[in-house]
């Protein structure tokens, strides 16, 4: 505990030095420099959006604001980098809404397992008023939530066992995200969920510490699991979306304009990452096939059917009722989104570690 005290407090002295040091520039200069980290992989798509995000608020702000990105997880994990938000020492960050549980508990309706009917309901949602009262609910703990990014669906990948039906999750020990809900669906289903931190996860699949885990598939082929993983099963049954994130107290230093040049770079932002998203995701099943995963398509019924008992364990509670609300929302038709080309900005900081995606 002392060690992980002592490491963030190390953290956030050295990022409000370095903002100090920005603010001592030439007074004609004029330029706001905000640093933003995350855990990923600079190959991930999620990072090339942070990356239009920087370049697209350059544009907006005509140079006046810029963002600085350190990836890989090179300040800390999701939770220390939160808390570096919290206090002020970082401005922005990339999350998944998993590990958001423990400061805004409704978070947790993305780990329940088959909410949403198809992706075009899970973006009406983020993008409706469900979605931005999820981010109003993160003000209490100092932090302002800008909006969503997909991370498309998590299934199941296993390093010898075959999974086509939840019977076959039996038994088997499968890493799972900080997600209290994440190991409910798990046991519901039978298997046995073990934590292991992210960057870890490599070496217990190696050792057979655990048997699996679950994801998205960028995130299994940019973490390398595929090369101890046989089988790939894409049972999807969470639709986690990453959040992006601002300390409450630097955006309330910022003006009325820069706000809006900041969530306007972010919404361009969102628009290009939703179609980049779609085609690595195409891209990282081919690469697995190839390979040698298997990756099986299942039938999804007896999946939603298990799980069942844990909708039912949820239906008088605050999240039993955004899924209830959600049941109830008519279907929709999303409209393609045109993506603009990305060039990493000046400032952009390479990776030091492996990538890290919860």
């Amino acid at each position: 505990m002392y060690s992980y005290i002592r490491r963030s407090g190390v953290l956030a002295l050295s990022l409000i030095f370095s903002v100090l040091l920005s603010s001592c520039s030439k007074p004609e200069e004029q330029v706001l420099t905000l640093r933003m980290a995350h855990t990923l992989d600079q190959e991930h798509v999620v990072h090339k959006a942070m990356v239009k995000l920087a370049e697209r608020l350059d544009h907006y702000s005509h140079g006046t604001m810029k963002i600085r990105i350190y990836s890989g997880g090179q300040l800390g994990s999701e939770r220390e980098l939160i808390e570096l938000l919290q206090i002020g020492a970082l401005a922005l960050t990339k999350v998944s809404a998993a590990p958001l549980e423990g400061f805004a508990p409704n978070m947790q309706l993305f780990s329940v397992p088959y909410v949403f009917r198809d992706e075009a309901q899970l973006w009406q949602v983020l993008e409706g008023e469900i979605g931005q009262q999820l981010l109003a609910e993160l003000a209490p703990v100092r932090l302002k939530g800008l909006g969503y990014y997909d991370a498309g669906s998590r299934s199941f990948y296993t390093t010898n066992n075959k999974i086509s039906t939840p019977a076959d999750l039996a038994g088997l020990k499968f890493r799972v995200p900080n997600s209290q809900t994440a190991v409910q669906m798990v046991q519901t289903l039978g298997g046995a969920a073990t934590p292991v931190d992210w960057g870890e996860l490599y070496t217990a699949l190696q050792q057979g510490v655990v048997d699996g885990a679950e994801n998205n598939p960028p995130s299994f082929y940019l973490s390398r699991h595929y090369e101890l993983s046989k089988y790939y099963v894409l049972d999807e049954h969470t639709a986690v979306p990453d959040v992006i994130l601002m300390s409450q107290h630097i955006w309330n230093t910022l003006t009325s304009e820069q706000q809006g040049w900041l969530e306007q770079a972010f919404a361009d932002s969102v628009a290009w990452q939703r179609e980049a998203w779609q085609a690595q995701t195409r891209d990282a099943l081919a690469k697995v096939k190839a390979a040698g995963v298997e990756v099986i398509y299942p039938d999804k019924q007896p999946f939603i059917d298990a799980v069942q008992p844990l909708h039912q364990a949820l239906k008088d509670t605050p999240v039993g009722a955004l899924m209830a609300k959600i049941a109830a929302l008519p279907p929709v038709t999303e409209t393609p989104v045109t993506v603009p080309p990305v060039t990493a900005p000046a400032g952009a900081v390479p990776a030091t570690q492996e990538p890290s995606h919860e």
